[in-house]
Order: C-alpha cells, then sequence, then structure tokens
C-alpha cells in the first residue's frame, strides 16, 4: 500500500487529537475512494469549477490564498519527490 503526505490547518489536527480511538488513516482513504467513484460516474465531463465546488468554500479560499512562490516550491518538491519515487521503482 502507497502512503501519502497530506497537509491540514493545526485546528483540524487539534480537534483529531481528541478522538484517539479514530483510524485517520481510514477515514480519508475511504473519502477519497468514495471522491473517486463520483468523479468516474461523471467521467470527463467534470470540469474544474465543479471539483472546486465539490471540495468546497474553505479548500477555494486556501486555494486563493497560495502564493504564486509557496506554489511553485510545492510543485519542485513534488516533482523531486515522484522522480525519486520512480527512479527507485525502476532500480530495483
Amino acid at each position: 500500500m502507497t502512503n501519502i503526505t497530506l497537509s491540514i490547518p493545526d485546528e483540524v489536527y487539534a480537534r483529531m487529537k481528541l478522538h484517539k480511538e479514530i483510524r485517520w488513516s481510514e477515514v480519508v482513504r475511504r473519502a477519497i475512494i468514495e471522491f473517486i467513484g463520483k468523479l468516474e460516474e461523471r467521467g470527463s465531463e467534470t470540469t474544474t469549477r465543479d471539483l472546486l465546488d465539490e471540495l468546497g468554500d474553505d479548500f477555494r479560499k486556501s486555494l486563493s490564498e497560495l502564493s504564486f512562490e509557496k506554489a511553485a516550491k510545492g510543485y519542485e518538491k513534488m516533482r523531486d519527490a515522484e522522480w525519486k519515487r520512480v527512479y527507485t521503482t525502476q532500480i530495483h
């Protein structure tokens, strides 16, 4: 099974810590599977606007507050991690 890194606001993390009995990775896994199912039901008809509407106002707000520089650094970090993943997969 593949691992991913997920960024969440500190206040959400604090609230999650109050519920240590919950397997949060399972909650996220199910949400992703459900979301992918919805996307696949709609097929290629899904637009960026539809996706943003589905993700909600909080996501749209945080996306609009993201600076170009921070987005570029995030892209570079993802690109480097993906290159490393693919490269190490091909070696072994």
